[in-house]
């Protein structure tokens, strides 16, 4: 079976939302706290620390201490103030954020680009798919490192507890992994109080301590931090890949866009977690003034030892929300990638009624699931996975700010100079940052680079597979307007009820059509020809969806339009616009026949056939249509077509 992926026709136009109430912008703050900003605010468990036992190993001096500090409050400033909360965020595509969206709203997912663009486009396109595998190597990572991190602080109360610390992790994370099946809908209400009251736990703790030693405000001089780079040069250069770790989640708040909204993600983030992050990590540096020994766990020892027990649960269930927010990511991402035809059909189950973009896919939530608990093992303690941690995240910022770039001059219409200016500073400032993370790699970043590679790699060979499949069926295919010249002169048989076929755009005669007609000698009283088609919008609305267009002899050519984010149920959008169209159609009547194509390559295959292989076996276990499209299988018939992928054929 083929589909679409690119409209060629009259593009739906989304119709807008209705603007939110006070009540409800404050209740989808609440909600942000938790989904949003669960990877960010965990951070200051093992930034700081981070910083002094990494690559670096600088001595825990005072002007090393402020200088560092500097450069994490004033990164959160630009990095995540600046870039993502002001400017990024403006970047939707009709409500809707991350790496995939913004592809989309660039137009960069056009297969039929202009010819002078088309080689453009494709270097845009393996960029952005790139970044996109990258937030799958970080979905493993944050769970390990976060959770790991809390659970250390059971080495706190007493060191007889260490030798714990690993078991539990693993324990946390397949609880944490087993979950995801049954849907967070219940629990994610619980997200945003405690989200809350953990930026509120920071920001008392680090409050204390900075009236205590209130000279540690000096960090908040830039200059100090700019000094501190250029008088340490190397060791400076170095430790910026630990301070990064500080904005690891700030992706966070534009692939999370479309669940809450550009004003309640800005409103969480300076009500509570900006001023919260600021003053824990403040806390923290005054702590080391004082006390240079804290630098284990400079976090829990702001805690009065009274308060361990509950601080490192309230930990534990922050680090669970972060890990919780990245692995739904890891899905939404997932789904768009695959309704948008760039990986292979993978069984999808929506696990709300009422939240279109919570969904569970559970062959990527076992894969999740071993990755992250391999890297607890190998590691065994969070201060080692910093070493892995923020490579990934590093070139997907670096990305992001070059699409940034692109859209202000493409969209919003800036002048360069302006770009230069504004935006051109992000990218210096992701630039160096992504350096300094590169010599991160031998101590673990290849871990994240690795897993990206593969995803990218298989993206590739699938898309690529997909073009050239339906480029091979179209060059044996029948036109249509023949076929139904021979349908005038020697009609078939027609027996009643109403057949659909899917069919790429101008493909021609469906080959399901075709070998029906061989096989059987007749074809149903009415048939549609179906193409599905996404569009680069996350959702179109029910008068957008069916465009049908009457071809004759009962012959009906129909396009169905989804949007990336939408889940493609067939015979609810055809019913429901069928009607609207005046199409007679029960969907209790029809018969869907779908092509399952069997892919033929020569046995001893040189190298150059080897991604047609891997693209064979991809085919082979990609999820049925009848699943993905939510046919009943007792209406669906499918029909075997053998299609050679040989270079020579």
């Amino acid at each position: 079976m083929v589909d679409a992926t690119r409209p060629f026709r009259t593009k739906p136009v989304p119709t807008p939302d209705p603007p939110a109430s006070r009540t409800t912008l404050t209740l989808l703050g609440l909600g942000a706290l938790g989904v949003v900003y669960g990877d960010i605010g965990t951070s200051p468990l093992y930034t700081l620390q981070a910083c002094f036992t990494g690559q670096s190993s600088l001595p825990i001096l005072s002007a090393n201490v402020i200088g560092i500090l500097s450069l994490i409050l004033w990164t959160l400033t630009i990095t995540v103030t600046l870039k993502y909360v002001i400017f990024v965020l403006r970047a939707d595509n009709h409500g809707e954020g991350g790496i995939l969206a913004l592809l989309a709203l660039l137009n960069i997912l056009n297969l039929r680009p202009h010819p002078r663009l088309k080689r453009r486009r494709r270097w845009f396109l393996v960029l952005g798919l790139l970044g996109a595998t990258l937030l799958y190597g970080d979905g493993m990572i944050t769970p390990a490192i976060s959770v790991l991190s809390a659970i250390q602080g059971l080495g706190v109360i007493t060191p007889a507890l260490n030798r714990y610390i690993v078991p539990i992790t693993i324990l946390v994370l397949i609880f944490l992994f087993a979950i995801q099946r049954r849907g967070t809908g219940d629990i994610s209400n619980w997200f945003g109080p405690v989200m809350a009251f953990w930026f509120l736990v920071l920001a008392l703790t680090g409050l204390l301590e900075v009236i205590h030693h209130p000279f540690i405000l000096v960090s908040l001089n830039p200059l100090i931090g700019i000094g501190f780079l250029i008088g340490h040069e190397v060791a400076g250069f170095l430790v910026l890949g630990a301070v990064i770790l500080a904005v690891t989640g700030a992706e966070a708040l534009y692939a999370d866009l479309g669940h809450f909204g550009r004003t309640p993600i800005r409103l969480a983030w300076f009500a509570l977690v900006f001023p919260g992050l600021i003053l824990n990590y403040l806390g923290q540096g005054a702590l080391l003034l004082h006390n240079p020994n804290a630098i284990n766990a400079p976090l829990y020892q702001l805690v009065p030892h009274w308060a361990l027990i509950p601080t490192v649960l309230l930990a534990t269930a922050a680090t669970i929300i972060a890990s919780q927010s990245i692995i739904s990511g890891s899905f939404s991402l997932m789904g768009q990638s695959i309704r948008l035809n760039q990986t292979p059909r993978l069984k999808i189950i929506q696990t709300s009624h009422e939240k279109r973009g919570r969904i569970y896919i559970p062959t990527l939530n076992w894969l999740l699931m071993l990755g992250t608990i391999g890297l607890v093992i190998a590691f065994q303690t969070s201060n080692n996975l910093a070493g892995a941690y923020g490579v990934a995240i590093s070139t997907l910022m670096w990305i992001t700010t070059i699409f940034l770039m692109l859209l202000a001059y493409q969209k919003w219409k800036w002048h360069p100079l302006k770009i230069a200016a504004v935006l051109g500073g992000f990218l210096l400032i992701d630039t160096i940052f992504w350096l300094s993370t590169l010599t991160k790699i031998e101590a673990g970043g290849w871990f994240p680079l690795l897993v990206s590679l593969v995803l990218f790699t298989l993206m590739l060979i699938w898309s690529n597979g997909r073009q050239e499949l339906i480029t091979r069926l179209r060059a044996d295919i029948e036109p249509w307007n023949l076929f139904l010249d021979h349908l005038k002169k020697s009609p078939p048989v027609r027996v009643p009820g109403t057949a659909v076929y899917f069919t790429a755009p101008n493909l021609g005669v469906p080959p399901t059509l075709a070998k029906q007609l061989a096989h059987l000698k007749c074809l149903h009283e009415q048939i549609i020809l179906l193409t599905v088609v996404t569009e680069d919008m996350p959702t179109v609305h029910g008068e957008n969806r069916l465009e049908i267009e009457n071809l004759g002899q009962n012959f009906y050519r129909a396009f169905i339009h989804f949007g990336f984010m939408q889940n493609q149920n067939i015979p609810v959008a055809l019913s429901a616009g069928a009607l609207k169209d005046g199409l007679p159609f029960d969907p209790l009547q029809a018969t869907y026949f779908i092509g399952r194509e069997s892919l033929i390559i020569p046995e001893h295959a040189p190298w150059p056939r080897i991604p047609r292989r891997i693209f064979a076996f991809l085919s082979r276990n990609a999820s049925r249509a009848t699943d993905f499209y939510e046919i009943p299988a007792e209406r669906a018939i499918e029909f075997g077509i053998r299609v050679s992928l040989s270079p020579d054929h």
